[in-house]
């Protein structure tokens, strides 16, 4: 992995499917002192150019740039506060093909990934008739792929269950990876909203804003309704492959 001298600004694009714990990663890593975190840019861009209906469309669209060109160079820009690491929150789904280019390797890459029947059972209780491409797993390991070759060297996969089992573990290793120091900061944070949250929060980030830390995982059996088992088996050769190269400790 990448090894930059502390003094480096670090920008680093971790790149999620939804119903994840990527909010609660970014609420870790912005309670850092050096970080600045972003909360899914390219959001509006992604609902503007698909036509997709997602709860709160219309005022995400009202707020948040719609023009990814220029997304994209802020993402590339000064840090904001001075600042030296830039936690930029993505969803991979929006990453779109017109998206891509040259820029995606002037950032550093990180894959969050949750395995897909609790994924998929808590997405199908938002989206109507979910598909793969929401999921974003073809996605991850489309851009996973491509950093690998570009870097010649695997970039890093953070799978959420290992996270809630170990969080100081698998952050202090997160951090290494990066050539950074682990901040005890990251394993709580105050309960409540952010400025930096979308204003897409009030739809899928109540259980978020209740937490001042990461949840411990519990095992449970679950269920796929009928209707989304065959996704479950589309979805599950992309997660595995993933996987296989995820983070350990």
């Amino acid at each position: 992995m990448f090894k930059p001298a502390s003094s480096i600004s670090i920008r680093l694009a971790v790149w999620s499917g939804p119903r994840n714990i990527s909010t609660a990663a970014m609420r870790s890593w912005g309670n850092r002192d050096d970080t600045a975190v972003v909360d899914e840019p390219f959001y509006a861009h992604y609902l503007a150019h698909t036509g997709i209906v997602h709860p709160g469309r219309e005022e995400v669209l009202a707020a948040q740039e719609n023009d990814w060109e220029k997304v994209k160079q802020s993402l590339l820009g000064p840090i904001a506060d001075g600042k030296t690491i830039f936690y930029q929150k993505h969803m991979a789904h929006h990453l779109l093909p017109h998206m891509q280019g040259d820029w995606i390797y002037q950032v550093q890459h990180v894959f969050l990934l949750r395995p897909p029947d609790a994924m998929l059972l808590s997405l199908d209780k938002i989206l109507t008739k979910p598909e793969l491409a929401d999921t974003g797993l073809p996605q991850q390991l489309a851009l996973f792929e491509q950093i690998k070759q570009h870097v010649g060297q695997t970039p890093l996969v953070i799978d959420s269950v290992d996270l809630l089992r170990n969080p100081e573990g698998m952050l202090r290793a997160w951090c290494a990876s990066l050539g950074i120091e682990f901040d005890s900061k990251m394993l709580n944070w105050p309960t409540g909203p952010r400025a930096t949250d979308g204003v897409w929060a009030k739809y899928w980030y109540g259980n978020v804003e209740k937490s001042s830390g990461f949840q411990p995982h519990r095992e449970k059996s679950i269920q796929l309704p009928e209707t989304i088992q065959d996704l479950y088996s589309e979805c599950l050769p992309f997660y595995q492959t993933m996987y296989a190269q995820r983070l350990q400790v």
